[in-house]
């Protein structure tokens, strides 16, 4: 990890809101969660499973730790790819201490075997360990603590039906209104001492993709900017300036957005294209355009998905027309 990157990490995690009183936008699901944690606070139990649904960047691994703290319980972090056997569920289970609240981030890349594990340990709280091999092997039953667990998917429809259905609460988180993002922007630009215009505010927020993760690391690039400038205040000149440098247009899109869009309507002739073939052609993995690049795309009227792929809209070519 480069110096860049650490330090990108450091500044996100200190920007993060530390309650819900805090947490800007998603109001229905603020209300939700709220309601979901004074409920079991109230009853002194641990709160029910929760699912935290939506694109990247828009606050789940924030409303998991927001949970946490709220319901005055020690957080476990972990992640889908990072469980990659029951025995790797088992022994993180098998750690928690009672009311614990667990978070698996992209939930939906769980092994078979370890979401199996996990259907028993949400509704029971126990799990059954396998021990020895072959004819000779007999299952243990082991009980685990009361645990809330908390799974984040920008995938939901990959999560199997069984799983899904024994989380007693799923929220579904949009993308950010304009206007919720310049109060992210500028709570954060008081976090960070930089001092902002108003008119600068808009301009970062229309060109945050309706994402708060964003905005924030557009916020620094353009600190940055102004910082070796020497420009006291930021302007929205020097926003403009700062996101012609980094290659982020107006409506949020940076290269590889419109290196998509240009294929698209170029090198396919505006013709529906094929996931896997527009990932070679463009030099990306599926799942980073499907779950990274495509949302935001297909929100803004650029792209639309087709029965026979991928296809580029008249507003879409209009945007990457000179």
């Amino acid at each position: 990890m480069s110096e860049l990157e650490r330090e990108d990490l450091e500044l996100e995690a200190a920007l993060r809101p530390r309650d819900l009183s805090e947490f800007v936008g998603q109001q229905r699901v603020v209300d939700q969660l709220s309601l979901v944690i004074a409920a079991a606070k109230k009853d002194n139990r641990s709160a029910d499973h929760i699912l935290l649904a939506g694109p990247p960047g828009l606050g789940k691994t924030t409303l998991a730790m927001i949970v946490a703290a709220e319901s005055e319980r020690t957080l476990k972090l972990s992640s889908g790819p990072a469980i990659q056997s029951a025995g790797d569920l088992a022994s993180i289970l098998s750690a928690l201490e009672p009311s614990d609240v667990l978070f698996i981030d992209e939930i939906h890349r769980l092994s078979r075997s370890a979401e199996e594990m996990l259907y028993l340990a949400m509704e029971d709280f126990r799990v059954d360990v396998m021990v020895g091999k072959g004819p000779g092997a007999s299952s243990i039953s082991l009980d685990i603590a009361p645990f809330t667990l908390v799974g984040a998917t920008t995938r939901s429809g990959m999560l199997p039906n069984p799983l899904r259905d024994r989380f007693g609460f799923t929220a579904f988180l949009e993308y950010y209104e304009p206007a919720d993002l310049e109060q992210v922007i500028q709570t954060s630009s008081r976090k960070l001492g930089v001092d902002i215009e108003g008119d600068a505010l808009s301009e970062l927020a229309k060109r945050s993709r309706g994402t708060p993760r964003i905005a924030n690391r557009l916020l620094r690039r353009t600190r940055d900017f102004a910082s070796v400038g020497e420009h006291g205040v930021i302007s929205r000149d020097v926003v403009i300036q700062a996101m012609e440098l980094f290659g982020v247009d107006q409506a949020g899109l940076d290269r590889v957005d419109n290196q998509l869009l240009r294929l698209l309507a170029t090198k396919f002739n505006s013709k529906p294209v094929g996931l896997s073939t527009l990932a070679v052609a463009l030099g990306e993995e599926p799942d980073t355009i499907e779950a990274v690049l495509e949302p935001y795309l297909i929100r803004v009227g650029f792209i639309q998905r087709t029965p026979r792929g991928r296809e580029i809209t008249p507003d879409g070519i209009a945007h990457i027309q000179p």
